[in-house]
């Protein structure tokens, strides 16, 4: 277990690496996740030679939560998650990564990539939207209208396992009713524009059974990346690493090949 105090605030994070040589992959979780959402996920990297590194953003799992709710609402939450990733790198001596992102962690993940483009080699952005014709707050009342007690046991468990028992009720009525908070606003959601300034080459991963986002949203997603790429895994739910880990990894691991190695010796 590893803790870095980045921007004043303790971060938790890990390194994975089997002393492989190929890249560092930077993995972004969602917004109801931690890093133990990746748990079936990056060894399956590391053992490919891929150095990973996983971290939980300010709030979230094991790092500081420190007026973690004014916080995620507000519009501060972007851009000081931005710093975050920054410092953490920095502090970490990371050079050049790659950035894999589910949900929430894309909208991150693409914000960094317009602030930072000497540093993001390529990207893959799983399951997040592209843009609303609702006001989030009510989207997220339609799309999560359950209590925390009537939801079905394995949501449940998972948040009880990615925030802990303790903060699990409170995280869940707090994410549910805002959806992404900051990262998403208050208001009407619309990513377009700043998709166009991604210079990297970016794969698009989407599910096409989502009970959150419809897969139109991946494809517009798509068409505003200069250099983008789409790829739909069918019979998939939203949380597309797990619940079609094996086609995640594939899609991940082909298009890492074709671009992040394609100058090397």
């Amino acid at each position: 277990m590893s803790f870095a105090e980045i921007n004043g605030i303790n971060i938790y994070y890990e390194m994975h690496d089997n002393g492989g040589t190929l890249e560092t992959l930077v993995l972004l979780n969602h917004g109801f996740g931690s890093t133990k959402m990746w748990r079936d996920i990056y060894p399956r990297l590391v053992e490919k030679g891929y150095r990973v590194i996983i971290y939980d953003r300010r709030g979230y799992g094991r790092s500081e939560k420190t007026d973690f709710e004014e916080f995620y609402v507000s519009d501060r939450f972007r851009p000081e998650n931005v710093k975050t990733l920054a410092g953490l790198m920095e502090r970490l001596n990371i050079g050049t990564f790659s950035i894999i992102a589910q949900c929430e962690g894309g909208v991150i993940g693409v914000d960094y990539a317009v602030e930072y483009p000497h540093q993001v080699k390529t990207m893959v952005i799983s399951s997040t939207q592209c843009h609303n014709k609702l006001p989030m707050d009510k989207f997220n009342k339609m799309k999560f209208p359950k209590p925390y007690e009537d939801l079905n046991s394995k949501f449940r468990e998972d948040i009880i396992y990615w925030q802990g028992r303790a903060y699990s009720e409170t995280y869940y009525n707090l994410f549910s009713k805002y959806g992404g908070g900051g990262a998403y606003g208050n208001g009407l959601f619309d990513m377009r524009d700043l998709l166009q300034l991604v210079t990297c080459p970016t794969l698009v991963l989407y599910p096409d059974r989502s009970p959150i986002f419809d897969v139109e949203q991946g494809v517009e997603f798509y068409r505003n990346l200069p250099e983008g790429e789409l790829a739909v895994i069918p019979d998939c739910g939203h949380n597309t690493y797990d619940d079609k880990p094996e086609e995640f990894i594939m899609f991940v691991l082909d298009f890492l090949k074709r671009h992040t190695l394609r100058d090397s010796p």
